[in-house]
């Protein structure tokens, strides 16, 4: 057909701007949960996130920032439009690529024809457009993540080698391997996934640039092995290696400034890779190539130097501080993360024999005016018992005994209560077929390409969260139980099913490549296979997970979108046996669409996210939690990203200093705190930085004395500390053991300064006692070392927070000194003991009331807003509050504020959207405490229904996954009997009748199956 190139342009833009669409439409106006927060607060003022970095998103955010001209409600919308185009572009090579590798199939004999350029770009828009609505990366395309723009650089390499594969024989055509070397190196700048497509791009220069057999191929595979493992065990980190042994050199062997080595080192290497191009350029074009595609990787590698930069100008957010070559190593190589065994290694129950020494760590000491060891990780990596060790371990983690019940479930080892027992290879590999590859893979694929069953986080051998399901009623039953009349707290927008379409499609593409092009359908799988499997061997993820992890196969997905615009092509050939090949071609572009229809569908409703605000809306409940020049501790992302973002962006509430204790236990985050940031006042602690810094007080032991009774002053003991740490500090084995001399503390009070203050106020001033407490632990990391100083050292000046969603043992046992003014606990010398597995702490009701009715806000008000399971999370956490100062108000006889209290929290969390459960239980009982009994009953009605349909649907299941659900079962009739109990107690004799009715049938059904 004349003008292929020109319209193969046309509708390739088309596509482009089609998608752009769909993600600019639906992505999120503002920032989401988990890491976004950061990447766009990071990207807004080009501050460091976390390791291992993402310089080049971050510069290009700041780039889309500019975009919001001044407005900073804009500035993430700007970031997450930024995803929304490399997604589009991601969808527009993937396009081009199809339409390279279909155009393969017939150009050999000669041109194309008609019929056969429309079945190419037919196969190539439906390709495209399955991938524009595939769960996986829709989800990506929409929020201010690197994934949107790791897979782009996927995208664009893949299709620059097929870009170069036509044009090889051509003068100057390994210009388009330098790109895609360049590609390769900036990518590294957003994530290292891209480095995945180096096999796939080997084996394509190796089919055209050789004479191909099977022996061949396996080399080249080899080699490309090779080539990945340079690039990320060698150019990455080596060359910052060299950088940091050349400083060291330079500094403290020389004497020379700092940054000395540096500098040598950075003009050495400009010397010999300028010396290397000039030198290849007489020796070949191969070599040539070589030396220039290095280099290149390096110039793209280089935006690096920006976090180098950022951090000594000691941004606000500064993780691990890299800020010079030797602390950019360790940033590179997320020493704070540690390392976990991939080939070789250890079981979880394996027993350390001994403790080998780990690579010192330096510092900079600018009174010395060089670098010196903080920490020498003598006995730093533990040795294990040689029967525990095995290659290919699986099942590793030992750290949380939930990690090790669940690596038991899944490899179906019993009767082992205490882990004594070895694990045999076979139930190795029986983890890792059911969990790591059956869950954590083959789950997600299924997901994007036959349906998904919620967006509920998915557990062990659980039937109704997460699970992939196609639509097809008595295959899905087979699989997952009653799929039918499900309760209406299952109405979830990301049920979603494609029958199995895509995945049909994609399979007959596959099997038509193999049979029509072999050796490309071997590249797809490569990719396919390298971006998939060989991600789930390389993470060897533990069971729980605390989230999905789909969106980091999406390019596995991309490979298969590929097959399912090839499928296209298959139905063609099919067609145009009985019919004219133009109408076949039509026919089955046609037929085919139903694939992308269906999923954009299915998926839009809960792809949408264009009306929530969620995230920004929990964070300022947080920040507005908190009285003026307070510090809140929190602990997760969750309860931090979005506060960063807050904070960063927006410049919402800039005088509470919010301190991330699992980020405190790096000295360097310590140092940040005690600095000003905006309008907070540095975090007063008394510890020097010799005194905390990496390498000292690590860890420090609580071993209790003999002589010490009651509870130990924390002031005193840093006094101790300061005076003379000697009677802290003991050795052992050459080795500098810290300690406590006991478990329980005590802070201590000025009654009048406190009331003064308003932490207490004036009537309460009778109930004002030291705080003491004890700590239910061996030891104490930096983190809670830092916490205590920190107290100690602020003596009631500023107020204190701790987010209520950190977790009980980021409260190190102070909870009974808690009281609640939001999601935030302030500390206070009130003791209030925690009885019946009731919330922590006590309430000032005026506090809290102002907070909740005049501070707070949601963002799911809107029934028509899609809402997914973080912001479920969010809701429970707000109803119980609410819940919680409606029946503290009653108490107080405040009737009517009390109900103007659970007035407020129906409108902010409705029904509609967010269907009736556990946490809404206190606000029915407050309606019905404050007279407000139509209301009352009103809830607990539905909260009865939602109960009622569960049961019967859960009381469906049979068998073994009758077993899978017992726990649904329990938790229902738990609720039927808190719902009887609760009608009890505020005498609504028809509801706890019918309660009591639903509790006793299913009960006994219950009990009856056990056999009791």
């Amino acid at each position: 057909m004349k003008n292929f190139s020109r319209i193969n342009l046309i509708i390739g833009w088309i596509i482009f701007l089609f998608a752009s669409v769909v993600y600019i439409v639906t992505s999120e106006p503002t920032a989401s949960f988990w890491d976004c927060g950061e990447y766009i607060a990071t990207a807004y003022k080009l501050q460091v996130g976390h390791p291992p970095g993402a310089p080049l998103f971050q510069i290009l955010g700041r780039f889309f920032s500019l975009f919001a001209f001044g407005d900073t409600s804009l500035v993430a919308r700007m970031i997450n439009t930024m995803s929304a185009l490399s997604s589009s572009f991601t969808i527009l090579f993937l396009y081009w690529s199809i339409v390279m590798l279909g155009r393969k199939m017939y150009e050999k004999a000669g041109e194309m024809s008609r019929s056969q350029t429309f079945a190419v770009l037919g196969a190539s828009i439906i390709g495209a457009l399955a991938y524009t609505f595939s769960d996986s990366f829709w989800f990506s395309a929409v929020e201010g993540e690197v994934y949107a723009m790791s897979s782009f650089f996927t995208a664009i390499v893949f299709w620059a080698i097929l870009k170069w594969e036509r044009v090889a024989g051509q003068k100057h055509a390994d210009r388009w391997l330098i790109l895609i070397a360049y590609l390769m190196g900036l990518s590294i700048g957003v994530h290292l996934l891209n480095l995945l497509a180096i096999p796939a791009i080997t084996l394509v220069y190796y089919y055209k640039r050789f004479n191909p057999t099977r022996k061949g191929a396996f080399i080249a595979f080899g080699v490309s092995i090779v080539i990945l493992a340079a690039v990320m065990y060698g150019i990455i980190p080596e060359v910052v290696q060299l950088f940091a042994t050349t400083e060291l050199l330079f500094v403290n062997n020389l004497g020379l400034p700092f940054h000395t080595g540096t500098v040598f080192f950075a003009l050495l290497l400009t010397g010999l890779l300028a010396a290397g191009i000039l030198y290849n350029r007489q020796r070949g074009p191969q070599q040539n190539t070589i030396i220039l595609s290095i280099v290149f990787i390096l110039i793209g590698y280089s935006s690096f130097l920006m976090l180098v930069i950022r951090s000594n100008a000691n941004t606000p957010i500064n993780e691990n501080s890299p800020k010079d070559a030797i602390s950019l190593l360790s940033y590179l190589n997320r020493e704070q993360y540690g390392t976990w065994p991939k080939l070789y290694g250890q079981y979880y129950n394996a027993g350390v024999v001994d403790r080998s020494d780990g690579k010192p760590v330096y510092a900079r000491d600018n009174k010395a005016g060089k670098y010196v060891v903080i920490d020498d990780k003598k006995g730093d990596i533990p040795v294990y018992s040689p029967e525990h060790m095995t290659i290919f371990p699986r099942m590793w983690n030992n750290q949380e005994q939930r990690y090790i019940n669940d690596y038991k479930n899944w490899a179906g080892i019993t009767n082992d209560p205490e882990n004594e027992q070895i694990p045999t290879f076979g139930q190795n590999l029986k983890y890792f077929f059911r969990y790591q590859i059956g869950h954590m893979y083959w789950r997600y694929f299924m997901w994007n390409f036959a349906g998904r069953q919620n967006d509920m986080q998915g557990g062990y051998g659980d039937l109704v969260h997460g699970n992939w399901i196609s639509g097809i009623t008595f295959l899905d039953e087979a699989r997952l139980g009653p799929q039918t009349d499900l309760p209406d707290n299952f109405d979830n927008n990301a049920r979603n099913k494609f029958y199995f379409l895509p995945f049909i499609l994609g399979l007959i593409g596959l099997a038509y490549h193999f049979r029509r092009k072999s050796r490309d359908a071997w590249v797809v799988s490569l990719l396919f296979i390298m971006t998939g499997l060989a991600i789930v061997i390389y993470l060897n993820q533990h069971s729980p997970q605390p989230r999905e992890r789909d969106y980091a196969y999406a390019a596995s997905f991309y490979a298969f979108a590929i097959w399912i615009g090839l499928g296209v092509m298959a139905l063609y050939e099919q067609l145009k046996k009985y019919i004219d090949g133009r109408t076949a071609a039509i026919a089955a572009t046609a037929i085919s669409l139903v694939v992308p229809v269906i999923m954009g569908a299915q998926g839009w409703d809960d792809h949408d996210r264009s009306g929530r605000y969620t995230a920004l809306e929990m964070a300022k409940n947080y920040l507005n939690s908190c009285e003026p020049d307070a510090v809140i501790f929190t602990n997760g992302d969750n309860d931090t990203f979005p506060l960063w973002y807050a904070q960063e962006v927006e410049g919402i509430r800039t005088d509470v200093r919010v301190c991330n204790l699992s980020l405190l236990n790096g000295d360097w985050y310590v140092d940040q705190m005690v600095r000003k940031a905006y309008d907070s006042d540095p975090m007063p602690i008394s510890l020097t930085r010799e005194q905390y810094r990496q390498g000292t007080r690590d860890v420090v032991y609580l071993i209790e004395s003999e002589n010490i009774t009651e509870p130990v002053e924390v002031k005193t003991l840093f006094d101790i500390i300061h005076k003379d740490e000697s009677k802290l500090r003991f050795t052992r084995e050459g080795t500098v053991i810290d300690y406590f001399p006991t478990k329980q503390f005590k802070l201590s009070v000025d009654s009048a300064k406190v009331v003064n203050n308003g932490t207490v106020p004036p009537e309460l001033a009778h109930l004002i006692r030291p705080v003491t407490w004890k700590i239910n632990n061996w030891a104490i990391q930096r983190n809670n070392l830092i916490l205590l100083d920190f107290l100690a050292t602020n003596d009631w000046e500023r107020p204190v927070y701790f987010a209520s969603t950190t977790g009980s043992n980021a409260y190190i046992g102070l909870s009974d000194y808690f009281q609640a003014e939001g999601m935030a606990y302030r500390l206070v010398p009130i003791k209030t003991e925690n009885r019946n597995n009731q919330e922590p702490g006590r309430i000032n009701t005026d506090i809290l009331y102002n907070n909740l009715m005049n501070k707070f806000s949601s963002g799911m008000e809107d029934p028509d807003v899609y809402l997914n399971e973080d912001n479920l999370r969010m809701s429970m956490n707000l109803r119980s509050i609410y819940g919680r100062l409606a029946l503290e108000l009653v108490k107080e006889g405040k009737n009517d504020s009390a109900i103007m209290v659970c007035d407020r929290i129906m409108e902010l969390i409705p029904p509609e959207s967010i269907p009736y459960n556990y946490f809404v239980m206190g606000v029915a009982e407050a309606y019905l405490k404050a007279g407000a009994t139509e209301k009352g009953l009103g809830v607990l009605e539905g909260i009865y229904n939602i109960t009622e349909q569960n049961l019967e649907y859960f009381f469906r299941f049979e068998g073994r996954k009758a077993m899978l659900v017992d726990d649904m079962r329990k938790h229902y009739l738990s609720m039927a009997h808190e719902i009887k109990e609760l009608a009890r107690r505020n005498q609504q004799t028809e509801m706890q009748n019918k309660a009591e009715a639903l509790f006793n049938d299913f009960y006994d059904i219950y009990i009856g199956r056990l056999g009791v």
